[in-house]
């Protein structure tokens, strides 16, 4: 019998997608939010086509309101929320020339203030059960690297890992447990995007400088959130684990 209830942002395509996925095989209650409609039914409905416990829920993480009642209502009908992965973001190629306030605005409000919306939400219900796991996504180029024309990008990922931190620390006496995933290169849409990232090409040049000789595949961070989200990491908390095959220690 399902047990544990996960509420996931951007869930319809690449990493959020991958990590639903892996949630619905552990037996948790998947909730699938986003605000793309057919990719977050898609991924519910072929968890529970694989015999798993899922439903989607449009959720835009711009809105306080959206995200309070999302909460509220996971909250009334299935008792609480365990886990919160927060993964909904955008990564723009913006040159600085170019990069206007709002455009600023926009990759923050969604980038990492969503994260802290969603938390706030859930956080009283946590405290009150003494349990919880949130985990959010930064980046590469949020814990070592610069991305030049992103640089909106790079500060608000920096920013997911001290939010990471200060959220640990506030929240470890109420039993609530708070980390951080820093991927790689990581086969996405985002990533193959020629518009805003590196494209097919340039993903698989990058894996001639990746130690391990590949590009990451979203199941490669799926599964190390499920780990932060598990008892097994019960004693894990304020960290962004980099999980790149080993491209930052391996270049000098």
């Amino acid at each position: 019998m399902t047990s544990r209830t996960v509420l996931i942002t951007g869930a319809g395509i690449g990493i959020g997608r991958a990590t639903a996925t892996a949630f619905g095989r552990a037996g948790y209650r998947v909730m699938v939010t986003d605000i793309l409609e057919d990719e977050g039914r898609s991924v519910a409905e072929a968890i529970c086509a694989s015999g798993g416990t899922a439903e989607f829920r449009h959720l835009d993480v711009t809105s306080s309101a959206a995200c309070d009642a999302a909460v509220r209502d996971i909250e009334h009908r299935f008792g609480g929320i365990d886990c919160i992965v927060n993964n909904a973001g955008i990564a723009h190629k913006v040159p600085l020339g170019e990069l206007s306030d709002e455009k600023w605005d926009r990759t923050f409000d969604i980038d990492l203030k969503g994260m802290m919306r969603l938390v706030r939400a859930a956080a009283p219900g946590m405290k009150a059960a003494r349990s919880g796991s949130i985990v959010c996504l930064s980046s590469i180029m949020g814990v070592a690297y610069g991305w030049d024309e992103h640089v909106h990008y790079s500060a608000a990922k920096s920013g997911v890992v001290g939010l990471v931190r200060g959220l640990a620390v506030e929240l470890a006496s109420s039993g609530i447990r708070v980390n951080g995933v820093a991927p790689g290169y990581i086969r996405t849409a985002q990533a193959l995007s020629e518009e805003h990232s590196l494209g097919p090409a340039g993903l698989e040049a990058a894996a001639s400088f990746i130690p391990m000789g590949r590009v990451g595949e979203p199941e490669d961070i799926a599964d190390v959130i499920v780990f932060l989200a598990s008892d097994a990491a019960r004693y894990l908390t304020g960290q962004t684990i980099t999980v790149d095959g080993g491209l930052l220690v391996g270049r000098y």
